[in-house]
């Protein structure tokens, strides 16, 4: 019984329990009539009224065997994901102040290999309050530490908290901190990120358009990022407006958006109904202290710093930046567009790419000699084609020459490839009689002689014959 389990599972191609007790039925007749299998009538009984729980618990062992010995644990942070509600886009429902986003930027540069410096963000759905804190490394410590400094920069309390599948978010410190904490916790679905619209758009035009796409680490790079995040939170949540989405509507295959009037977020805290007067007037009092240059000129100077640290990543000293005079930059802002100022966390500009012309190559002369030698012989390889070459032409060739024979025959593979694929006919799968008759109704096609079938390279270099037999 179990022998022939395993046959069944084996020729479904190892699919699951549930899917296969649908096949069963349509199944093991076929391997019946093909003298693949020849149960009795009692095991046929039994096959046919398996379910799916059995049949997993019966191919347990195989399965494991058949995975190299190895069997698929469940993650450890995966009972904590679903223990957490999802939340998205639309569910939001315009929420008083008080429920954020938060996800995390990544500051590795072009590898992910090595601790590098993560930047935690949170915007606030309301009011779009944006707050952004330096983390060393990606730790859920470290997190709720962020979180809790994070709660003394808002002007009001966190009620919610919607985090993405991180595992830096999902595990067994960050939730049960927030929910002792009374913070209402949920999470976007995996791998959509317009749940997470809010944070994402705060992600591009705060913290790369602030610190850029470097690579940044080590604990003196994360105090200047410190810096820069402090000035730039109250230039940005106090002067810097921005949109907020109003409605959006599918009219066949446009989408049609509507937004409100541009507003910053200290504008939007003191228009909403439900924040006390209290918060409203600390609010104001800390706006009238407030200079936008001065803010400014320390991001720039903080940003300088931050530029002298790319790439260096400890390997050289870098040099103390002094701080900026707010007079001398001021004056400097009518002129450093036209001096095309360019900021130290800015990416470096891509030269141009100069288009080459074609040299004459060496092998071309031998091309069809080439080509013949692949004909009778698809499977040579550079190293082989090169050394006949050497022996026509021993001052010509070497085995120098080998990684120009090497691209030489993927362009010449590539167009048999596509040659190939061209040329394959589409058949038609038209259904016939059990002694092979054609149905009245449709008559059978004239038999033509088969075309001259192509050669196709396969993975392993070799050339197949593209033939149905």
């Amino acid at each position: 019984m179990r022998d022939a389990l395993i046959a069944l599972w084996e020729a479904s191609d190892r699919v699951c329990g549930k899917r296969l007790v649908s096949m069963i039925p349509v199944l093991l007749p076929a391997l019946e009539r093909h003298g693949r299998l020849k149960p009795t009538s009692a095991e046929r009984a039994l096959l046919t009224t398996l379910s799916a729980a059995t049949i997993d618990r019966m191919l347990i062992d195989v399965k494991i065997a058949a995975a190299g010995g190895r069997r698929r644990r469940v993650g450890f942070y995966s009972a904590i994901r679903r223990e957490v509600p999802i939340r998205t886009f639309n569910d939001w429902a315009n929420p008083p102040p008080g429920f954020c986003e938060i996800d995390m930027v990544a500051h590795g540069g072009t590898s992910v290999a090595g601790s590098f410096i993560q930047t935690l963000t949170m915007v606030d759905i309301a009011t779009g309050w944006t707050e952004c804190l330096p983390l060393v490394t990606r730790d859920g410590s470290l997190v709720v530490e962020a979180m809790t400094r994070a709660q003394g920069l808002f002007p009001w309390v966190i009620c919610g908290a919607d985090f993405d599948n991180d595992s830096a978010f999902m595990n067994d410190v960050v939730v049960p901190w927030c929910r002792a904490q009374k913070i209402e916790v949920t999470r976007s679905r995996a791998y959509k990120k317009n749940d997470q619209a809010f944070v994402e758009q705060k992600n591009g035009a705060v913290v790369r358009r602030l610190v850029g796409y470097g690579r940044f680490d080590g604990v003196e790079t994360a105090r200047v990022m410190a810096r820069l995040y402090a000035a730039a939170r109250l230039l940005v949540n106090f002067f810097q407006p921005s949109f907020k989405l109003k409605e959006k509507r599918r009219e066949g295959a446009k989408i049609i958006k509507r937004y409100h009037p541009p507003a910053t977020p200290y504008e939007r805290a003191l228009g909403h109904p439900k924040l006390p007067s209290a918060v409203k007037r600390r609010l104001r009092q800390t706006y009238r202290t407030l200079d936008p240059i001065q803010l400014l000129a320390t991001i720039r100077t903080a940003q300088e710093e931050l530029g002298e640290r790319i790439g260096k990543r400890g390997l050289a000293k870098v040099p103390t930046v002094s701080p900026a005079d707010p007079l001398s930059f001021a004056r400097s802002l009518g002129t450093a567009a036209k001096t095309a100022e360019v900021r130290g966390t800015h990416r470096r500009p891509k030269r141009r790419y100069k288009k080459r012309i074609r040299m004459p190559s060496k092998l071309d002369p031998h091309l069809a000699i080439i080509e013949n030698w692949l004909a009778v012989e698809p499977q040579l390889t550079a190293l082989a084609i090169v050394g006949r070459l050497a022996t026509i032409d021993p001052s010509m060739f070497s085995d120098k020459q080998h990684s120009i024979v090497q691209r030489l025959l993927r362009s010449l593979r590539r167009k048999v490839a596509e040659t190939a694929i061209v040329s394959m006919p589409v058949d038609e799968i038209r259904p016939e009689a059990v002694d092979g008759a054609a149905c009245d109704e449709h008559s059978a096609p004239p038999t033509a002689s088969p075309p001259s079938w192509p050669r196709l390279e396969t993975g392993l270099g070799q050339l197949v014959d593209l033939h149905p037999g």
